[in-house]
């Protein structure tokens, strides 16, 4: 079995880490961009907004539906529910779930 196929980028051990680096890098007053496939995908793409990304680096094919994306989203809102699910005693393992649900209650275009 690949790798790939048993980690799911939107895991909560993962998307903590991915907290701690832009949290440290803001602290530092460092710009941090994030690059690759994960920021070329919508549903991984609004899960990086909400940790606290802003700038996303991906394929020219990903611009479109991730912009879309973008553009109805509501950060704030997004933050306030990821951001409690990521902290320590908290039982909802399943962030795409959320994510999806989100998305689905607030028309975010995925």
């Amino acid at each position: 079995t690949r790798v790939a196929e048993r980690f799911d980028t939107l895991g909560v051990g993962f998307l903590r880490a991915l907290k701690s680096i832009v949290d440290a890098a803001n602290k530092a007053h460092v710009p941090v961009t994030l690059c690759g496939e994960l920021a070329g995908r919508p549903l991984e793409a609004m899960a990086l907004i909400g940790l606290g990304y802003r700038d996303l680096s991906m394929s020219p094919a990903s611009l479109g539906p991730v912009k879309a994306m973008l553009r109805t989203l509501d950060v704030g809102r997004l933050s306030a529910r990821l951001l409690p699910r990521l902290e320590p005693g908290h039982d909802d393992s399943n962030i795409r779930e959320v994510l999806k649900r989100y998305a689905a209650e607030t028309d975010v275009a995925l």
